[in-house]
């Protein structure tokens, strides 16, 4: 957790690698993950950088592998990871694997060549047997159906239409032999088709179809279709002609068929011996695209993940300088420092596999550039550090919220919903995600919400601990109140028939408390009281105001170690002091009366003024007398002034002292350099040090540090006033606005609790009025129906906005009193994290 408080310290490394051994280097920095490649060819185009071609052949092998992937997958095999982990192969194993993959690329595409040309002659061959065998049943209509009749019109609207001037409706009986067109065509086409064909002929031409009755399998696709054997008889050369042309054009497929029934006989034998040749041969067929596409799939990942790593080394060389010789590759890089030897390790591997004899360098460099923000984090932590990062990313170093969000976060959410039986179900909920977590973590698809909560599973078991421990302080679950030590208010002058005839009462601490406080939250009486929500609204709020003024106060404290840390020494005087003097001064004192009014006044004191009207009146009546009704402790008048007296000066303390100062220091002593204890130290070089730098970073504790007014040379003192007058109006009226919105903490809480009241009285408690039969039939449906009503409002809805309201009670009013959140994230070059998020590899690993 200590180190969760500051990122990680980080270098700028420089690495100086044979040519040789660059890409075995890069691939044992790739598995290791803790470096973070520059781009040292920001204006190179891609097309036109070192290993573009290299990129290009694993472009290509991805290429092969996707239709690898989608053969074996449409076979439904299933793909077969051995190990999850996966070396990327060497640049001379790179040959072997792209004639591996070609060849297998080419064998199946031969096989599906020639297994879509069986197919096609298998269909062909179906077509024709089915012609064959419908043929008599033609012959037969057209026996029976006179040629020389007209047929009727497929559309009777289009007849006159259709037939040309003179023409008479029966068609003229021709001399000449008759003649036939036989085929098959889609069935989806048939309506069409014998339209044009009537309208071509009109009519003369006699056709008959029979849908056949098992469907047939496209070739290519695999899809079934549905076709029809179809027989035109018509005369003449000239209409067969068209005839043809119209079939070509409805894409069917014309088959000849001999008008002798032995002939027909005799081809139908033939074609029955070569279909079952023909699927024979397609059989064996298939079994060898099966056989190869099962040796595949035992490699596909491997290969996939070697050719992912491939790449993305090639697009990491890419990154690098060559130098003038052409035989070392000079790169930079970010990383943590506790990782150098680790680093330096990894390049030694890889220059011992590339059995180079020149090893690799590592050196230390000085820069201006910011260093990336890196925390070392695991699955309880990133949950955490992704709330915080999600309002912007901690500047370097700087001191991260996310170390105390783990506690303050489900706390503040735990205040606004207290309610143990609430906080309970939470808890198991997540107990159940985090049980299973390795199951959840292998599913894929398993939605975006639901992935988004299982993300934060140990943030929803914490709110639901601490909704438990709030809910027992308040003495709520499901609206109800535990018994646990009776009740501490006693009833001298009540009757007990009087107490158990009324189910509410007023409760009166004149009368009825004797002073003895409960031992453990909240007494259950005031579940029964009239003015229970008078007494719970005065609790929760002043803790509202409690718990927003130590979390706004300690966010200002965390800006003292910010600036210890960076040695910004003015702001601690010109910033900071004021800063808490302002807040103390007016909320701070608001919270020492809060407490003293708990602690010291009781019931039977005299005065108890209003903590509001007290607050009020230190400003209104400023330096003059106050009413006894008006004073709750003595030196309260002077005590008041004193306090307005300090918060007015710290306006201007903030305001004017700070530019003022950068003024005359920079008058006084021209620009300084500015410096950074630790890890990196900006200087402004002179002309001697032999730098092109303007700005560089010393990667070393000992070097002197000092103060800078400004990072530019020109100092504006009208920009510095101006943006000075927005941090103070900003601070002092967020002080009173962050203040009021901690109130929002009694007002969920109390929304909560009513919803649940209201949830309890108005639909569980009618089942349990009831008694008998029909209760016990009632009390089963209410129960569905409130604990239904539990889970989507009080639970989701509810639960959704606390959750959002406690994420801007952290971004707004608690991180702005400290928290830059101008960094950028430490994403280094892992092969780890890209295949996790690579999105070929999802359903696969």
């Amino acid at each position: 957790m200590v180190s969760l408080f500051r990122s990680e310290e980080m270098t700028l490394a420089q690495l100086f690698l044979q040519s040789d051994s660059a890409y075995a280097c890069v691939r044992e920095l790739g598995e290791l993950g803790k470096v973070l490649f520059r781009d040292l060819n920001p204006d190179v185009n891609a097309f036109q950088r070192k290993f573009v071609s290299e990129v290009r052949r694993c472009d290509e092998l991805e290429r092969k592998l996707r239709f690898l992937k989608h053969e074996i997958e449409k076979e439904s095999i299933p793909i077969i990871n051995i190990e999850p982990n996966y070396s990327a192969p060497l640049p001379r194993e790179m040959i072997d694997l792209e004639a591996r993959l070609d060849h297998l690329e080419t064998d199946i595409r031969e096989i599906n060549k020639h297994q879509i040309a069986l197919k096609k002659n298998l269909l062909d061959l179906i077509e024709f047997k089915a012609i064959l065998s419908k043929a008599n049943h033609f012959f037969i209509e057209a026996e029976d159906a006179p040629f020389n009749q007209p047929q009727e019109v497929p559309d009777d609207g289009m007849a006159s239409l259709l037939i040309e001037d003179g023409m008479p409706e029966k068609s003229i009986q021709s001399s000449r032999p008759m003649s036939f067109i036989s085929g098959v065509i889609n069935r989806d086409h048939l309506p069409s088709f014998e339209r044009v064909i009537w309208r071509t002929s009109r009519g003369n031409a006699f056709f008959r179809y029979i849908e056949l009755e098992t469907p047939l399998e496209d070739p290519k696709t695999g899809e079934s279709i549905y076709k029809c054997a179809f027989m035109i008889f018509l005369q003449g050369n000239h209409l067969r002609s068209r005839m043809t042309k119209i079939c070509e054009g409805f894409s069917a497929t014309i088959y000849p068929c001999s008008d002798d029934a032995e002939v027909r006989r005799d081809a139908f034998a033939q074609v029955e011996v070569r279909i079952q040749d023909l699927r024979s041969v397609i059989n064996e067929t298939e079994d060898h695209r099966h056989r190869v596409l099962i040796t595949a799939s035992k490699d596909l990942v491997m290969w996939m993940i070697q050719t992912k790593k491939m790449k993305a080394i090639y697009h990491t060389l890419n990154m690098f300088n060559v130098d003038i010789t052409q035989k070392c590759l000079i790169a930079e890089c970010w990383c943590p420092v506790q990782e150098l030897d680790n680093i330096q390790s990894a390049l030694k591997r890889g220059t011992d596999l590339s059995g180079s004899s020149v090893p690799s360098i590592l050196n230390r460099m000085i820069t201006k550039l910011e260093p990336p923000t890196y925390y070392q984090l695991n699955k309880f932590t990133s949950a955490f550090q992704g709330i915080v990062d999600a309002y912007g990313v901690a500047t370097y170093r700087e001191a991260n919220p996310a170390l105390f969000t783990v506690i303050t976060f489900p706390f503040l959410f735990a205040v606004m919903f207290g309610d143990c039986g609430h906080g309970l179900l939470m808890f198991l909920f997540a107990l159940w995600l985090i049980l299973n977590e390795k199951r959840f973590s292998r599913a894929r698809n398993m939605g975006e919400i639901f992935n988004t909560i299982f993300g934060g599973r140990y943030v929803v078991l914490l709110m639901g601990i601490f909704a438990i421990y709030t809910g027992l302080i308040y003495n709520d679950c499901f609206s109800l109140s535990f018994n646990i030590f009776g009740t501490a208010w006693t009833f001298p002058n009540v009757s007990d028939g009087y107490l158990y005839d009324h189910a509410t009462y007023q409760l009166d601490p004149n009368v009825s408390f004797p002073g003895r406080p409960y031992p453990f939250g909240i007494d259950p009486i005031w579940q029964t009281a009239i003015n229970k929500l008078t007494f719970l609204n005065s609790y929760k709020m002043k803790l509202s105001v409690i718990f927003g003024v130590v979390q706004m106060l300690f966010g200002v404290f965390l800006s003292l170690f910010n600036n210890i840390y960076f040695k910004k020494y003015s702001n601690i005087f010109f910033e900071f002091i004021p800063q808490v003097l302002f807040l103390n001064a007016l909320f701070g004192y608001l919270v020492a009366l809060i407490f003293y009014k708990w602690i010291v006044v009781n019931v039977r004191t005299e005065p108890q003024p209003r903590l509001l009207i007290l607050m009020i009146n230190m400003f209104i009546k400023f330096a003059q007398k106050l009413e006894p009704s008006e004073i709750l402790y003595h030196g309260q008048e002077t005590v008041n002034v004193v306090l307005v007296v300090i918060a007015v000066i710290c306006v201007p303390w903030m305001l004017l002292l700070k530019p003022l100062y950068l003024r005359w220091r920079h008058k006084r002593r021209g620009y300084m350099p500015k410096t950074r204890k630790g890890g990196n130290v900006y200087v402004q070089l002179s002309d001697e040090d032999n730098m092109n730098d303007e700005y560089t970073t010393y990667h070393n504790e000992e070097v002197e540090v000092s103060e800078s007014a400004n990072d530019d040379e020109e100092f504006d003192f009208g920009n510095v006033m101006v943006l000075q007058a927005i941090h103070t109006i900003e601070f002092c009226l967020g002080c009173i606005s962050n203040t009021a919105s901690y109130l929002r903490l009694w007002a969920l809480s109390l929304a909560h609790a009513e919803l649940s009241e209201v949830l309890w009285h108005m639909v569980l408690h009618i089942g349990l009025s009831f008694k008998g039969y029909v209760g016990s039939i009632l009390i089963f449906g209410t129960f569905c129906g409130w604990a239904g009503l539990t889970i989507a409002i009080l639970l989701v809805m509810e639960g959704l906005s606390a959750f959002l309201h406690a994420l801007r009670l952290h971004w707004v009013e608690f991180q702005n009193k400290f928290y830059g959140g101008e960094g950028y994230t430490f994403d280094p070059f892992s092969f780890e994290k890209m295949l996790q998020e690579d999105e070929d590899l999802e359903d696969v690993l």
